[in-house]
């Protein structure tokens, strides 16, 4: 008998019903131990499933279009060096369909999966990121033609279709919910080539999907940016020297900064909140997770640390370096970048004075810092040199008036100022 072995999809770090957007094999191809068979894609990340064995294709159990979770079947794999078994490939099945477990197989070495059928008038063939974005952009799919495999809408089809439409001087501009009815100009359409060289880059998934949350955070949330300068002229000695006296993790300004806003979460309980959609209902989180921006070659990414209130500076600064190691990579999961509370964005190492970081739904407020610099402090008697961090707290007024926000910012420089105070 063929020696056939099931490709199921591994823990996907809390999420269900992922899309299929590639699949990566087919039926008769020779794959190797961990080669990728098919990829998925959630609103936050891309994930390949890998094969646990190196074989010959008999089967696939999944399509373009489909959504899977964790456990549900991909593919059936003759393990190589088996007796090659004829395997029959079966009829194509619609992505909206419900998948039934093939009568022979015993029922309990199959997870059946149910999708959702599509609403009447809705496009055929389309995934929950692509649905969400169509609902927040005011986009009836079934007015939308997909260019994607088999009909499939993808990102680019709803976001070209807005730009038709805005386009189109003899209609109203269909103007997204959440401009609050500004009537936008089209998007300048100008042929740049006729004026010198050009070079055309296409953008990857994760700059596509950055794009669309800025673009739908900025305009939703009304933002306001508080700034201030922290004294860290006391902290950064202290960082120094305890990098100099133990090996281990090297402590970063990052770590303390997380350490400070954990603490202040605790006091300023609105800062650790999130509103729906609606903007009627404000969900206060008796946990306090914190995600960091880092700057990849794929694009910027925010791992998430969680519980930080619970951990010690060094263990926080071995997290962190971890995720930004693994982002570096490509290798976050999705579970790595769910559950923030509150984000801190640094361009220290770059430079910089001041800028203003844009919140990251549902999250209600981001703190943005920018490179310390050496400058004269008045004390009272005399000028001293001293080393002051330039903070940028950008917040949904919405949620946090100015005061709060002047509050929270001034108690952080006040932290940073004399790090024991953490202690109280």
């Amino acid at each position: 008998m063929a020696n056939l072995k099931e490709v199921r999809v591994p823990d996907l770090g809390g999420s269900s019903n992922v899309p299929v957007i590639e699949l990566l094999i087919a039926v008769g191809d020779t794959v190797s131990l961990d080669q990728s068979i098919v990829t998925l894609e959630s609103d936050k990340a891309t994930m390949e499933v890998p094969s646990p064995v190196a074989g010959i294709v008999k089967e696939l159990k999944a399509r373009v279009g489909d959504t899977l979770s964790e456990g549900d079947l991909v593919a059936l794999i003759e393990v190589a060096g088996a007796t090659p078994v004829a395997t029959p490939i079966p009829e194509p099945v619609p992505a909206e369909a419900k998948v039934e477990p093939p009568p022979a197989e015993p029922p309990a070495t199959l997870v059946a999966r149910e999708i959702v059928p599509v609403p009447a008038g809705d496009a055929p063939h389309a995934g929950p990121a692509v649905r969400q974005l169509a609902r927040q952009l005011g986009v009836t799919l079934a007015q939308v033609q997909g260019t994607g495999r088999g009909g499939r809408i993808v990102r680019e089809d709803v976001t070209d279709h807005v730009k038709r439409t805005l386009s189109n001087d003899s209609v109203a501009p269909a103007v997204p919910a959440f401009t609050g009815g500004q009537n936008l100009l089209p998007w300048p359409k100008i042929d740049f080539a006729k004026f010198g060289e050009i070079e055309e880059q296409a953008l990857g998934r994760i700059p596509k999907l950055s794009a669309a949350n800025l673009a739908r955070n900025w305009a939703v949330i009304p933002h306001v940016t508080q700034h201030d300068q922290a004294d860290i002229t006391d902290l950064e000695s202290f960082r120094v020297a305890l990098n100099k006296e133990a090996d281990g993790p090297r402590l970063t300004m990052l770590a303390f900064l997380m350490k400070a806003s954990a603490v202040l979460l605790r006091t300023f309980p609105r800062f650790n909140a999130s509103l729906d959609a609606s903007g009627e209902t404000l969900t206060l989180k008796k946990y306090v997770h914190i995600g960091f921006a880092a700057d990849t070659p794929q694009g910027l990414v925010v791992p998430v640390v969680r519980d930080i209130d619970r951990k010690g500076i060094r263990e926080i600064a071995e997290e962190t370096a971890s995720l930004a190691r693994k982002a570096r990579e490509g290798q976050l999961t999705a579970s790595d970048m769910q559950g923030g509370c509150f984000t801190i964005s640094s361009l220290g190492g770059i430079g910089g004075t001041a800028f203003t970081p844009i919140v990251n739904a549902p999250e209600v407020a981001i703190l943005g810092v920018s490179r310390a610099s050496m400058q004269p402090v008045w004390n009272g008697d005399t000028f001293l040199p001293r080393l002051m961090l330039p903070t940028s707290l950008s917040y949904d007024h919405r949620v946090i008036d100015g005061a709060d926000a002047a509050r929270f910012s001034a108690a952080l420089t006040c932290l940073l100022a004399d790090f024991r105070r953490v202690l109280l």
